[in-house]
């Protein structure tokens, strides 16, 4: 099983430009799927493919994992599985039958621009390398949408400042998202003089670096939002994903439609994207748009 696990994941990787978070996810589940049944087997135990799971799936809730955990870890076994009969190695799945549970939807938060503004001025008090160069992630952040991963995974090469674009690569997906002239300018200053006082080695290509001229984390970038959001006395739940949420609700009001938003996000599926129409989106949003 161990094998087929490991095509499968491949499959993922080339075929369907599944991220690195989504494989390692994938694979934990997996392997953990693989050592219940190993284990069961070594105890003599003998049932059919299905009686198995259905065992796994009480055990999982008997450890008291969350609805959302076991629904992800059912999710993963069902993906595994169909691609085994998919590929003739199985005649049918035996999680067919499985139910996984009902698990609330979650509602994105979003920032007001007032909100927003608040976040940003934080920083913006003070004048030191680190300060601007969070202004920076900030503010490019809020206008693209990009994760967490991919902001702090740029490199100086992925800003085209000619045709006013960054180029985003997440897993195997390659995408071009644009910003307007005051980016543009922004990101000009920030290129020409502030990334330059924490640099200490020419040769490194990171486009947000540490006080130690290394590239920042993607851990070290939402430790500094959840600082900035503390000092602006906003919510204790703001972390970089809710300024992507922002941009999405941004976008959606201003007219775009799913496809685009979802092109520009770099979801892999729809269904991703239209949780942003499903959910409501703030007044001061929808009023300073």
């Amino acid at each position: 099983m161990k094998e087929d696990i490991a095509v499968f994941l491949e499959y993922l990787a080339t075929k369907n430009n599944c991220s690195q978070n989504t494989l390692t996810a994938y694979r934990n589940d997996l392997n953990q799927l693989t050592a219940y049944i190993e284990a069961e087997k070594a105890r003599g135990i003998t049932k059919s493919g299905s009686d198995l799971l259905k065992t796994y799936l009480l055990g999982l809730r008997e450890k008291r994992y969350s609805s959302a955990t076991v629904a992800r870890k059912i999710a993963s076994a069902k993906s595994f599985f169909r691609f085994m009969v998919d590929s003739g190695k199985l005649r049918e799945s035996p999680t067919q039958n499985l139910v996984s549970p009902r698990v609330a939807k979650h509602i994105p938060k979003y920032l007001s621009p007032l909100e927003y503004r608040r976040l940003l001025a934080e920083p913006m008090k003070l004048s030191t390398p680190e300060a601007k160069r969070d202004v920076m992630m900030l503010e490019l952040l809020y206008a693209t949408g990009l994760r967490a991963s991919e902001l702090m995974s740029l490199n100086v090469e992925d800003i085209d400042l000619e045709q006013s674009y960054v180029r985003c690569i997440h897993g195997n997906s390659k995408r071009r998202i644009r910003f307007d002239h005051h980016m543009n300018q922004l990101l000009k200053n920030f290129l020409k003089n502030d990334r330059l006082d924490l640099l200490y080695d020419e040769n490194q290509k990171a486009l947000f670096l540490n006080r130690r001229g290394g590239r920042l984390t993607r851990q070290g970038f939402w430790q500094i939002v959840k600082n900035h959001a503390s000092k602006a006395r906003l919510s204790a739940k703001i972390t970089p994903h809710t300024l992507r949420h922002s941009f999405a609700a941004r976008k959606l009001q201003s007219g775009a439609d799913l496809q685009s938003i979802q092109q520009i996000l770099g979801h892999a599926y729809i269904s991703s994207t239209r949780i942003y129409k499903q959910s409501p989106i703030p007044f001061e949003v929808i009023r300073n748009a």
